[in-house]
């Protein structure tokens, strides 16, 4: 659903309603500003949340699995698209 913030205002009730079921694009000077989600859908987007570290905060054996790990021949395939990649 879109609608503009001044729809927004005047429907409050019945658009915060809708917004239990889906999200709510809410538009100013025809652009899009806000998303209104329902808290339940918030707080499952917040939970695919990642957590971003650096390799060497990694614990030695998560480390050691790492450099255990073998490919799948399946994707051997994906070799030849990285042999020209430099960092």
């Amino acid at each position: 659903m879109r609608i503009s913030s001044a729809e927004f205002i005047k429907n409050y009730g019945s658009v915060s309603d809708k917004a239990l079921t889906e999200a709510v694009t809410i538009t100013r000077n025809g652009r899009e500003r806000l998303v209104l989600l329902s808290a339940d859908e918030y707080a499952r987007l917040k939970r695919r949340d990642r957590y971003v570290m650096l390799a060497e905060d990694l614990p030695e054996n998560d480390l050691a699995m790492i450099a255990e790990t073998e490919m799948s021949a399946a994707y051997a395939h994906l070799d030849e698209e990285l042999k020209d990649w430099k960092p």
